[in-house]
Order: structure tokens, then C-alpha cells, then sequence
């Protein structure tokens, strides 16, 4: 905080000797206005020294440099116009740097903020609110609908459904039944379930994503710039030039104006101004940058690994068929599957609901619906009971019709989620909601070619045919399917052996 008052004092002296300097020449008073430029850059040489210093005693060496000598010897060869006009880009350049740290700050805080601070635990049969650094293993927590997951557990529940796209960037909310792990970060999407704890808030899953925050927003950027490469060489070279101007001309000044026009202010400032702008861009598209190295390894890139829901597909269900019993109408299905989902709040209801609109069909006020989070839901139409669900709901333990074990085939195929919809506990059809590609998808992969990746591959734990169909679209180098998350690890570590790759 106090480096980033000295700069902006800095910059304001600047600002504020450059204006005095000016009035002066318009009011006649050229002295008063070398008294002004001068104030206004020795501030700026005195920060400047000591940041050289700093550097010299890290074993450091840059093109900074430059910046003082033209500073100083404007000083020193009585044209101090020249010296306000640099010392001007150095400082105000810092302060462009802090606006810019600023903005990736407050885009990323966003993300900190989400962190639950509180958590409802059991003890001695009721529920105390404590903290969250206060859960130990162990312990037995509620987490009530519409809340974040406070830590890593498992269900002691029946059931719990839950949102994890902050985690992992599916929209579909998936079902956690009893003994299965959630992570922490997760939202919860249906009713109130009990969790026991496995990891402590510091040790959770959101902690890490956390923690990689926080290092991006502190963290310097370990970039190099293009012109420190070359300091050693740069600063010389130019002293030796405006030697020789000096000894050509007989001038001093020509000297003066070479180092001047050699000081390299948009260097000194382009690396830093143009990373954290790119963190902060990033950020506003969801997208976290860890530091200046992992930016800079994206130019070295060779291969790029794909995941394929979310990313390269849309990530949200989209009606794929209507598939009707025989002697039903597909139309009817699904008017009276969208019109009891217009009840629900789930993501496939919203899915479904819409495509009921798109097909131009005039959906029906469904009554006394009963939702089964995760599973189903059931209601009254013009007097018949209507139910929509998963085959377990819809079924229970009688075995589907034959119709209906197509139609579960053919969704198992094509990686598809399948809705049964009922009349009066007798299944009259079937709805298929599928992902479906992003449709920047091939551009982005054809940019990503024209920037010089060499390999694609995408890595999935869809099932091989599905797959295959989307590799083959977008022109894929390779198509890994059937993939657990161990697997996928194994697959980015094969071909970073081989080559830099993201």
C-alpha cells in the first residue's frame, strides 16, 4: 500500500510540474518553469534509484537504467523539459500498472467471496451455527437447499443433489446418495441433506481454489522484459551512440537527445500494463491466470487437451427426440412432459419447457405436483395423474416395455439423459435431452491451428461412439473415451512428456 502511494504521488508531481512548467512559458517566466519541470523529476529520480538499487541487489539489471541517465543528464545539461517529459512516462506507467492490478483484484475477489463462512453442525441433538474453521473431521453437518457445501464429506442422507459447476462447469445438477463423497464449493440444488465431514475447511476442495486466487492476485509476475534480455548489451550500445552524436557534433545536447530517445518507456511498461490486463480479462471470462509464467507457456504450447462437456459442447441438456409408445403422439408427450415441468425449477425442466415452446405447443397449468429432487416429479392434467422422471422413478422395479428399453439404449449410446413421462402410472413415451456442440466451437479450433497448435485431443468419459462423432466433426487429432479422472491425469502427463501442452 505504501509503494503504491509513492507511485501515484509520484505521477501526481509530474502531472502537477508539467502544468506549472507550462504556465510559466505562457506568462514569460521561462525560469520559473525549469524551477517547476526540475521538482517534478527529482522526485521521480530519487524513487527510481532506489528501485535500480533494489533490482542490483537481487542481481538484476535493466533497461531502467536508461531512464535515470536521461533524467539525470537532462537535469544536469540544463534542459529540463526533457527530463519532466520521461519522468512523466516512467511514473505514470507504474500507476497504469496499479489500475490495472486493481481491476484483476476486484474481478477475482468475487470468486473469495463465495467461500461460506459459516457452517450448521450437530451437537447433543440440535444445530449450532460455528464457523467454518471450526468444523473438525468428523463432525456431522445440514446443509440446507439453496446453500454452498462448506467443506469435503460424504452424504449420511438418502439423497442430496447438487450443483457442481463451480467446481467442474456442468450445469446439470447430479445426485449424491448415501455414502458418497460432495465437494466443497458445490451448491446444493435440492433439499435439505446431512454431511459428515472428511477434510477441514483449510484442506477442502474451495480452499484450493481459494488459495489459487489468492496467489494470482499477489503473486509477481516472473516475466522477463524483452528489453532487460538485452540491458547488458542495450545500455552500453546506447552510451556508446550518444558518444558518438557528441563527438560528431560537438553538441552535448545531441547526446542528451539520443539517450532520450532511447529510453525505453514503452518497453519498461509494456510487459507489466499487458499482463495484468490479461489477468484481468481473463477473470471476467472465468478464467484464472496463476502467474506470468504459466501466460508465457501458453506461447511455447504444442498440444492442447480437451475435456468434452462444457467445453467443447454447450454443457446444458438440450431435447434431443421424443420417442412415443406405440399409439401415442410424440407432440403429446411431450406437451404433457413440459407442461408438469413448468413446476420445477431443475435445469432438464427448463430444457424441457422450452422445447415444448420451440415446437409451438400450448402447455397446460399442471396441479398438486409433488417433485422427487433429483429424480422426478408428478402432478394432475385435465384430471390424469402425470408423472415425468427417471426410468427408476417411472418404473420402480417392473421391467420397461420394449419401447422404452430401445429408447434407454439408444440415450446410453448417445451419452443422452432420458425423462419417461406417464399417464396414470403407465409410461406413454420418452423424452432424450443431449449436450450439444458449442457453436464457436470449430472456430475456436481452427484459431487455436492458426496459432500454431499442432495437436488436439480430447479426453472424455463419454462412452466411445458418442465421442468419436464429435472428434471427427471438429477434425480432432485423437479421441480418448471411457476415461476416469485418474485416467485423464495419465493422458495429460503422456503427452506433456512429449511436448508443452495445455
Amino acid at each position: 500500500m505504501f509503494e503504491r502511494i509513492l507511485r501515484w504521488s509520484l505521477v501526481a508531481i509530474a502531472v502537477a510540474g508539467l502544468a506549472a512548467g507550462g504556465a510559466a512559458h505562457a506568462f514569460g517566466r521561462p525560469e520559473w518553469a525549469g524551477i517547476a519541470f526540475t521538482a517534478s523529476t527529482v522526485p521521480v529520480i530519487a524513487g527510481l534509484v532506489v528501485s535500480i538499487i533494489r533490482d542490483v541487489l537481487a542481481g538484476r539489471i535493466g533497461v531502467d537504467a536508461i531512464a535515470l541517465v536521461s533524467m539525470s543528464a537532462a537535469i544536469v545539461l540544463g534542459e529540463p523539459l526533457a527530463g519532466a517529459v520521461v519522468a512523466l512516462m516512467y511514473s505514470g506507467g507504474n500507476v497504469l500498472e496499479d489500475i490495472a492490478v486493481a481491476r484483476a483484484e476486484h474481478d477475482l475477489r468475487a470468486l473469495v467471496d463465495r467461500a461460506p463462512r459459516i457452517a450448521h453442525r450437530w451437537h447433543d441433538d440440535r444445530i449450532e451455527d460455528v464457523a467454518v474453521a471450526d468444523v473438525a473431521i468428523g463432525d456431522r453437518l445440514m446443509v440446507r437447499a439453496g446453500e454452498i457445501v462448506p467443506v469435503d464429506g460424504v452424504v449420511e442422507t438418502a439423497i442430496a443433489v447438487v450443483d457442481e459447476s463451480a467446481l467442474t462447469g456442468e450445469p446439470i445438477p447430479v445426485s449424491r446418495r448415501r455414502g458418497m463423497a460432495i465437494l466443497s464449493g458445490s451448491l446444493n440444488a435440492g433439499e435439505t441433506f446431512e454431511l459428515s465431514v472428511t477434510a477441514t475447511a483449510g484442506e477442502s476442495t474451495y480452499a484450493g481454489i481459494v488459495k489459487l486466487v489468492t496467489s494470482a492476485q499477489t503473486a509477481k509476475a516472473p516475466f522477463v522484459r524483452l528489453a532487460d534480455r538485452y540491458a547488458l548489451i542495450f545500455l552500453p550500445v546506447s552510451l556508446a551512440v550518444a558518444a558518438a552524436a557528441w563527438l560528431a557534433s560537438g553538441d552535448l545536447i545531441r547526446a542528451l537527445a539520443v539517450m532520450v530517445a532511447a529510453t525505453p518507456c514503452p518497453l519498461i511498461l509494456a510487459a507489466p500494463v499487458a499482463f495484468i490486463a490479461g489477468v484481468a480479462q481473463a477473470a471476467r471470462s472465468g478464467i484464472l491466470v496463476k502467474g506470468g509464467g504459466k501466460l508465457e507457456a501458453l506461447a511455447r504450447a504444442h498440444t492442447v487437451l480437451f475435456d468434452k462437456t462444457g467445453t467443447l459442447t454447450v454443457g446444458g441438456a438440450r431435447l434431443l427426440s421424443v420417442e412415443a409408445a406405440p399409439g401415442e403422439d410424440a407432440d403429446t408427450v411431450l406437451l404433457l412432459g413440459a407442461s408438469l415441468e413448468q413446476a420445477s425449477h431443475h435445469v432438464l425442466a427448463h430444457a424441457i419447457v422450452e422445447a415444448g415452446h420451440a415446437r409451438g405447443l400450448k402447455l397446460k397449468v399442471p396441479e398438486r405436483v409433488r417433485e422427487t429432487m433429483g429424480s422426478g416429479l408428478a402432478g394432475i392434467i385435465d384430471g390424469r395423474r402425470i408423472s415425468a422422471g427417471s426410468p427408476d422413478l417411472i418404473l420402480g422395479s417392473h421391467a420397461p416395455p420394449p419401447w422404452a428399453a430401445r429408447a434407454i439404449r439408444r440415450a446410453s449410446w448417445r451419452s443422452a439423459l432420458i425423462v419417461l413421462v406417464a399417464v396414470d402410472g403407465r409410461p406413454i413415451g420418452a423424452l432424450l435431452l443431449a449436450d450439444e456442440l458449442r457453436a464457436d466451437t470449430p472456430r475456436a479450433i481452427r484459431w487455436l491451428r492458426e496459432a500454431g497448435i499442432a495437436r488436439m485431443v480430447m479426453v472424455t468419459g463419454d462412452r466411445a461412439a458418442a465421442a468419436q462423432a464429435i472428434g471427427a466433426a471438429l477434425d480432432l487429432d485423437a479421441v480418448l473415451a471411457d476415461r476416469v479422472p485418474s485416467d485423464k491425469v495419465d493422458a495429460v502427463r503422456s503427452e506433456q512428456r512429449l511436448h508443452p501442452t495445455i
